[in-house]
């Protein structure tokens, strides 16, 4: 597919600056730009690529100023990363189109209620009573366990296994290899070890929800864990039972959740981000990647570091901890003249 700069920039709500009949084919980072590329430059760090980059157009907000000459076309916007998401959007919905049709062999068992548009590949596994709605994509060696429900145009990527009776919304992406409704972590200890602690609930997962590869999510022991509308969880995150997640939350690679835990709305969780279980998070928190808390966040927090504590204090401990040797000299300098004064007082005695 070719589009012209003038073309892209109507499609993007911006304004050329430069020729506007440039084709553009395809799309490169701008340190790695070539002819008939289009490159963006949203971060101020990788301004200095933009004279040299070999791209034959670069989106930049409307107030970029450069500093010196340009080769390449400016598409002027309102906000170059979003806009580039959504050019990267409209393509992907061009070239990708949906599979359709059901692969053999695969096994649909007769009480599962499968729509007709749904695409289902060799291999998956649907199990008893299962629904699945129009548009759903069902790739291969996915396994559907007995009463769970599909919303419409719902992806399982290969290898997704999502245990009985849960629940996934529409219009939701689950990557290979996640694991919806496994057994939550719940073992009673007695003399002899630990009794396994029956976990009935399920997991509900609502609209609009992307899960990345090998994330986890367990069931709960009674009721359900639920992850709400717009969340989006990274790779190798681990969710406990009878969490809560709030609407449009994120958590990068490697979040723990340990049980009950609830966390509110628009919150962002940096990667390997831990957090005990029976606790609070605020909505809008922020905690920043390695933080560990064992407590309540309130709402609007910024916090970093294990235990975690505010950001403005962390970043008060952390230069603290820089000047620790010099403040350690000149503590043994002090002690040492303090012993000198001592000493000399004792003499005149």
């Amino acid at each position: 597919m070719e589009f012209s700069a003038n073309q892209i920039a109507s499609l993007a709500g911006g304004f050329v600056e430069g020729n506007g009949d440039v084709i553009i084919n395809s799309f490169a980072k701008i340190e790695e730009g070539h002819p008939g590329a289009i490159s963006f430059l949203a971060n101020p760090k990788y301004a200095h690529f933009i004279y040299d980059t070999k791209s034959s157009a670069v989106i930049v907000s409307k107030d970029f100023k450069p500093e010196k000459e340009l080769s390449t076309t400016l598409i002027r916007v309102e906000d170059p990363y979003s806009t580039v998401a959504h050019l990267l959007e409209m393509v992907d919905k061009m070239i990708n189109q949906p599979k359709k049709g059901i692969e053999q062999p695969c096994h649909i068992s007769h009480t599962a209620k499968v729509a007709d548009n749904v695409y289902i590949g060799a291999f998956a596994y649907i199990g008893d009573g299962v629904k699945i709605a129009e548009g759903c994509q069902i790739y291969p060696q996915a396994y559907i366990g007995d009463g769970v429900k599909i919303g419409k145009n719902t992806i399982v990527y290969a290898g997704v296994k999502i245990y009985k009776g849960c629940v996934v919304g529409e219009n939701c992406i689950l990557h290979s290899g996640v694991v919806i409704g496994a057994d939550g972590f719940g073992f009673a200890p007695t003399e002899n070890g630990y009794d396994k602690i029956p976990q009935l609930g399920n997991v509900v997962i609502e609209d609009d929800v992307e899960i990345g590869a090998n994330t986890t999510i367990d069931r709960a022991m009674m009721g359900s864990t639920r992850i709400k509308k717009g969340v989006k969880l990274d790779n190798l995150i681990q969710i406990a039972h009878n969490c809560e997640v709030g609407e449009r939350t994120v958590m990068a690679a490697q979040v723990g959740v340990a049980g009950s835990t609830k966390i509110g709305r628009n919150c962002m969780l940096g990667g390997q981000v831990g957090l005990a279980g029976h606790i609070t998070v605020g909505d809008d928190a922020h905690v920043a990647a390695q933080s560990g808390t064992q407590k309540d966040i309130p709402a609007g927090a910024r916090l970093f570091g294990s235990p975690a504590m505010d950001l403005i204090e962390y970043g008060r401990q952390t230069i603290n901890i820089k000047r620790l040797p010099k403040l350690q000299a000149k503590v043994d300098l002090l002690e040492k003249q303090l012993k000198e004064l001592a000493d000399k007082l004792n003499n005149e005695k």
